[in-house]
């Protein structure tokens, strides 16, 4: 247990050697480093199994994993160890402020990768789904390509046959025209083959003479056209034919398909929400725990610490100064003046 607590007290980015003067603190830099450090086991998890579904290779996915979470504990420690308890409680929350937000990035990116594991089986479902559309898409282009040809032939082809139909119904009108003058039916009511009856069926054999003509030109037209149609319908086929589902399974695309489900399911967006509101308390709790825990003995000692450090440091310039006074003393009056005032300058910016 004492391995364990001076690990975590090492995770915590504490100095042991302060922490060994003061036994109540213990508990407290426990906590935060165990804090610490789970949050970067979490984070190397996380990134293992997103980095997997990039480079669908483990032992990459792991590796690179380690030095994410690495550095998310190392990040972690220093955001923690780097703030400082002066009794001054808005100062501390606005200097925490900074710490606060990149404590939340760093929550929701360790968050997503686990999101995306724990709904593992309703983004397989979805992706599914989003296979199936992305073919149709591909089809629906490919078929938008080969339609406005398609729909050219198809109205030429129409439009020469409604001619033929055009020009038939008119052949037929005349020749029945010509049969009622015969017949006496129709016409001038007279049943005889006069000369009105030979004009009647002049016209209507010119109509079918006409008739012939157009239908052969118009056959051979709309043979030509189909053919056409035939070879586009062919190039449609054979390119539907090459399209490839490309099944969905990257990083970005079970992002994509865990949107999707959540827009659709009011439950699993709300458990998406609360498990990333769950990161972000544990990755918050050791910045939260600085803030509102009071001041220390660990606190104070550290501040001594370092106050004992300051004063070497203005100790060691001030001898440094007198030091240079003396060599000064040979100078001339102007130059020892000038020079001293600059060590005086130089002193009380230090």
């Amino acid at each position: 247990m004492e391995k364990i607590k001076r690990f975590f007290w090492l995770c915590s980015g504490a100095s042991i050697t302060l922490l060994n003067k003061s036994a109540t603190e213990s508990t407290k830099y426990v906590g935060i480093g165990a804090t610490i450090f789970f949050t970067g086991v979490f984070a190397a998890i996380a990134a293992s199994y997103a980095l997997f579904t990039v480079f669908d290779n483990i032992w990459i996915a792991i590796l690179l994993g380690l030095i994410w979470g690495l550095m998310i504990f190392n990040l972690d420690r220093f955001i923690v160890s780097s703030m400082r308890k002066e009794g001054k409680p808005w100062q501390e929350w606005l200097m925490a402020t900074p710490r606060l937000i990149l404590a939340i990035i760093i929550s929701v990116v360790i968050a997503k990768p686990l999101e995306l594991k724990i709904f593992e089986k309703e983004i397989k479902a979805e992706l599914v789904l989003m296979e199936q559309q992305a073919y149709a898409n591909q089809e629906n282009e490919v078929k938008l390509r080969f339609q406005t040809e398609q729909d050219q032939l198809n109205k030429e082809i129409e439009t020469l046959n409604s001619e033929l139909a055009s020009k038939t119904a008119e052949r037929n009108e005349l020749d029945k025209q010509a049969r009622e003058e015969a017949d006496g039916t129709g016409g001038t009511k007279k049943r005889n083959a006069g000369p009105i009856y030979k004009l009647k069926k002049t016209d209507a054999d010119k109509a079918d003479q006409e008739l012939k003509q157009l239908s052969n030109r118009n056959k051979t037209i709309i043979a030509d056209r189909r053919a056409t149609l035939a070879t586009t319908q062919s190039k449609l086929q054979s390119e539907l034919t090459q399209l490839e589902k490309q099944k969905p399974d990257g990083l970005a695309s079970r992002l994509e398909a865990l949107s999707r489900i959540a827009l659709n399911s009011s439950a699993i967006a709300w458990a998406s929400w609360f498990i990333m509101l769950l990161f972000i308390a544990i990755e918050t709790a050791p910045v939260f725990v600085k803030l509102i825990s009071p001041r220390g003995p660990y606190d104070h000692l550290l501040k001594m610490e370092e106050h004992g450090y300051e004063v070497q440091r203005v100790e060691h310039l001030a001898r440094e100064h007198a030091a240079a006074k003396e060599r000064l003393k040979d100078l001339t009056t102007t130059e020892a003046d000038y020079a001293n005032n600059r060590l005086d300058m130089l002193l009380n910016k230090s």
